[in-house]
């Protein structure tokens, strides 16, 4: 899982409450497990004319002009401005992996439904919480300025404007953590590789029978 320390980028929008997760990446294309790929179908709904489906070029089909993530002031945008519940709907892990190979680092919101919450911090991406007046800010000042940037210090928990202003976020110290080294659960179990391997090293000389290879 890639660490996330210090963030800067353009800021991209996504203005409207309650996102659910089948308007972030539709049940077509849940048919892949492999993390990878799903970028390209991220807001597909919203961001194509047509029916997306799975293994289909996007390119040449009929794209809504109108839609932030098509215009090119919002080319390469790493952040996400959102509005509350963001996330809702089903458990699909699908969802932070398309934010995230689409590429997004982080997105900011008043809230997130709990599930897409907990499943964002475990693939890398940082949901940010501010109180709804600051989104409001925030969008505001975006909308006004092309190009607008924002960075997201996770270490010091501060998300900072272009003017300096600065606003603090509260974020669990675990996951903290876990985001600022890079660790998924696979990555927190293999800091103990040395006590799992002298366990298993103890527990074959006790019980050798348990190894035995099964034929």
């Amino acid at each position: 899982m890639k660490a996330f320390t210090k963030v800067s980028g353009v800021a991209a929008p996504m203005d409207r409450a309650n996102v659910d997760t089948d308007m972030i990446i539709p049940k077509q294309f849940l048919k892949s497990i492999k993390r990878s790929g799903f970028g390209k179908n991220l807001f597909d709904e919203l961001r194509y004319l047509d029916e997306g489906m799975p293994d289909q070029s996007c390119e040449g089909r009929p794209v809504n002009t109108e839609f932030p993530l098509n215009l090119e002031r919002y080319q390469g945008a790493s952040i996400l401005l959102a509005r509350e519940n963001f996330g809702c709907g089903s458990s699909r892990e699908h969802a932070p992996w398309a934010l995230d190979d689409y590429g997004f680092r982080a997105i900011l919101a008043p809230s997130y439904a709990d599930i897409f919450y907990n499943n964002s911090f475990k693939n890398g991406l940082l949901p940010v919480i501010l109180d709804e007046a600051i989104i409001d800010k925030l969008f505001t000042e975006m909308y006004a300025e092309e190009g607008y940037e924002l960075t997201i210090d996770l270490e010091q928990q501060q998300v900072i404007t272009p003017s300096g202003e600065s606003f603090a976020f509260e974020v669990d110290e675990f996951r903290r953590h876990c985001l600022l080294n890079g660790l998924d659960d696979i990555g927190l179990t293999l800091e103990d590789a040395d006590f799992i391997k002298a366990y298993e090293k103890k527990r074959r000389a006790e019980a050798p029978w348990l190894f035995d290879t099964i034929k």
